[in-house]
């Protein structure tokens, strides 16, 4: 039985809503350079960066796939949160690459790889971060909806209206205010959040209690709950790839890079990721346990998933292997033909039954009044997501791939009416993708997947630029290109229906250490490769 009530949660929301709106517009008379739209005129301070960083990097995705992570693989699902926190920390205190970075004035990571690499590579690693992070970003609004559908009881043909509405609302202030709106509502947005988050996990350990919790994960996990290496379905691999990915994306990751950029200088850069990486540990754990705690509560039954005639098309002897299948794997038990004999509509709705029972949990879990506030929460961190991750990608693509065809730089107010622009087509593009995407699988392994089509090539350009004299344009070429083919083949035979077995048997954490393996070696063969100009040249230049 859910518990939204639409008299007192709706009140809660809607508050939320207006206030959320009119602090995001009322600071756009204060933008009127294209500094202000996209870095906020490098003002900000310690703790704005903070809250607005632990906002950005906490939306309804992460606490869809880290509550998915907790159901599927108990606490060793949080050891992504744990790689990122260190990787954060280490970065910020010993300053490296961002402090260059920061130092070096520009406002976006490609900018930075002009000077060592040329503009035909700044041009390219704009191409390929725009499209790693659209892919990675494109799901984001699908499944916000699909949360706040189950959540609240709606029916899920409502998806599309929730969908709109999270876009329309989120495009207004972020097309209008860049990242001054964005910053803004981040800090409102990150006070929200927080409290939502620290009621709810307050609630579970109270009323499911720790014990339970623990227990849950022994029975369904074993060893394996607790030690990622001792789990058949990560071990190694998984580590591997979670501490390279998790690596790459504190240096790279173009909307945390954004804080460092619009930071006063790189001391203020560094004190944001040491202070915030604790939170990213806490942004894996809290919705972990939610996770745990809905598959201690509610269990694993992945056929309730389904609707009476989609569950009469199957036969007995499949329903009963689906039922007795390990937990977040309701197919693997089936042979080809008979998953093949499963309509795919279907086959969604299974594979999907670990994603969506933390907020059908939820639904019944919070009582009324806080189900308005764990609505808002949930709202404040999509929101916050959403328009950092249209800003930093529509920064981007203004800055790095539309670059070579100015002439001359443009006036601030055409600069920013184009940067809207972007933003708005960016939004229309998020739309389109979250209906017709399906993710297969875990919803973190695909984020991070699609991530390594940038963050493998990025990191390896920003450490060799920083770091080694040697580097240049032939070695990232060869980065850029070996880095993004890998994933992008390993998703393309993951949708083709005569190769989807063997990218399966491959996995996706395989396939993105590949990607980081690629991008290492096409940036050293490349740059060793090239011929050194001799010395009477250097001399003559």
């Amino acid at each position: 039985m859910q518990h939204f009530s639409w008299p007192i949660d709706g009140t809660i929301v809607g508050l939320y809503l207006l206030a959320t709106m009119v602090a995001g517009l009322w600071v756009r008379k204060y933008v009127s350079r294209v500094e202000d739209y996209l870095v906020a005129g490098r003002e900000m301070n310690v703790y704005l960066g903070v809250a607005s960083l632990a906002a950005t990097e906490f939306g309804v995705i992460t606490c869809m796939f880290t509550a998915q992570s907790g159901f599927t693989s108990g606490f060793s699902g949080a050891w992504p949160g744990l790689c990122q926190a260190a990787a954060m920390f280490v970065i910020g205190w010993t300053g490296f690459c961002v402090k260059p970075l920061r130092d070096s004035g520009v406002m976006t990571l490609p900018e930075m790889f002009e000077r060592r690499y040329g503009k035909f590579v700044r041009w390219l690693a704009g191409v390929v971060v725009v499209l790693g992070g659209l892919l990675n970003m494109g799901v984001f609004l699908k499944i916000g909806g699909d949360f706040l559908c189950l959540v609240c009881g709606f029916d899920i043909k409502y998806l599309v209206l929730m969908m709109t509405a999270l876009l329309v609302m989120v495009a207004i202030y972020t097309v209008m205010g860049g990242m001054l709106s964005v910053l803004v509502t981040d800090f409102l947005q990150f006070i929200v959040m927080s409290a939502g988050l620290l009621i709810v996990t307050a609630m579970i350990l109270h009323q499911v209690g720790w014990e339970k919790l623990v227990a849950t994960v022994e029975q369904h996990h074993g060893a394996g709950g607790f030690n990622p290496i001792a789990d058949p379905a990560l071990g190694w691999p998984f580590v591997i790839a979670q501490t390279l990915g998790n690596a790459a994306a504190a240096l790279t990751w173009q909307t945390v890079l954004s804080r460092m950029l619009a930071a006063k200088d790189s001391d203020t850069g560094r004190k944001v990721y040491t202070r915030t990486s604790f939170f990213f540990v806490t942004r894996w754990v809290l919705p972990g346990l939610w996770g745990i705690a809905a598959l201690a509560i509610i269990g694993w039954h992945p056929l309730k998933q389904l609707a009476a005639d989609e569950l009469a098309a199957i036969p007995p002897a499949l329903q009963q292997k689906i039922e007795n299948s390990k937990v977040g794997k309701p197919l693997a038990a089936l042979s080809d033909e008979e998953t093949a004999a499963i309509a795919p509509a279907t086959r969604n709705k299974l594979n999907d039954a670990s994603l969506r029972t933390m907020p059908l949990f939820l639904s019944a879990f919070i009582p009324v009044g806080l189900m308005g506030l764990l609505i808002a929460a949930m709202l404040a961190a999509d929101m916050s997501t959403d328009s950092s991750y249209m800003l930093s990608w529509g920064s981007v693509i203004y800055n790095d791939i539309l670059a070579p065809f100015r002439r001359r730089p443009w006036p601030h107010r055409k600069a920013i009416f184009w940067n809207r622009c972007i933003i708005a087509l960016i939004g229309v593009y998020l739309f389109v993708f979250g209906l017709l995407y399906t993710v297969e699988g875990n919803v973190w392994s695909y984020l991070l997947l699609t991530g390594s089509v940038y963050l493998s090539s990025m990191s390896a350009l920003l450490i060799a630029c920083c770091y080694w004299r040697r580097a240049n344009n032939w070695g990232a070429l060869g980065a850029i290109i070996l880095g993004a083919v890998v994933p992008m083949v390993y998703l393309t035979l993951e949708k083709l229906p005569a190769t989807a077995k063997l990218a399966a048997d491959i996995g996706k954490d395989w396939a993105s250490i590949a990607a980081f393996v690629a991008a290492a070696l096409g940036m050293v063969a490349g740059s060793l490769l090239k011929p050194q100009p001799r010395p009477a040249q250097t001399e003559a230049a």
